[in-house]
């Protein structure tokens, strides 16, 4: 019998729908960076729990709260490296749009150290406008 690997369950509690609820999982110096030159206002980087808070804020305004990730796949890479594959979906600008976009955590001593979403912007589709 195959043992989750212990940065997977790390992640499993994270739950971005309440983070105030993931606290023992964020570190205070977290830092979360976003990738996205279509999306000039939200890219950037965001520090600590309430930094994450606030770009999951600004993303549910932009989109108009319809953002929802989609997990498709998920992948430890060493000790610190978790990588995972999502399908995003949002009504954004008035289009129904899916993104593909990975993220890669960082987690060091059970905590959420950083983490990078890099979403394919130039492959995103429009599933009706």
């Amino acid at each position: 019998m195959n043992k989750e690997h212990p940065n997977i369950e790390v992640l499993k509690r994270l739950d971005l729908t309440n983070l105030v609820a993931s606290t023992e999982v964020i570190a205070e110096d977290f830092v979360w960076h976003y990738f996205n030159p279509e999306l000039p206002d939200l890219e950037g980087d965001y520090f600590g729990l309430s930094g994450l808070m606030d770009f999951f804020k600004k993303l549910s305004d932009l989109t108009t709260g319809t953002f929802k990730i989609n997990p498709l796949s998920i992948t430890p890479m060493g000790d610190e490296i978790v990588v995972v594959h999502v399908k995003d979906t949002m009504l954004l600008k008035g289009n129904q749009m899916e993104v593909d976009a990975v993220v890669v955590w960082s987690i060091f001593d059970g905590l959420i150290k950083e983490a990078w979403d890099i979403p394919a912007v130039r492959t995103a589709t429009v599933i009706k406008s």
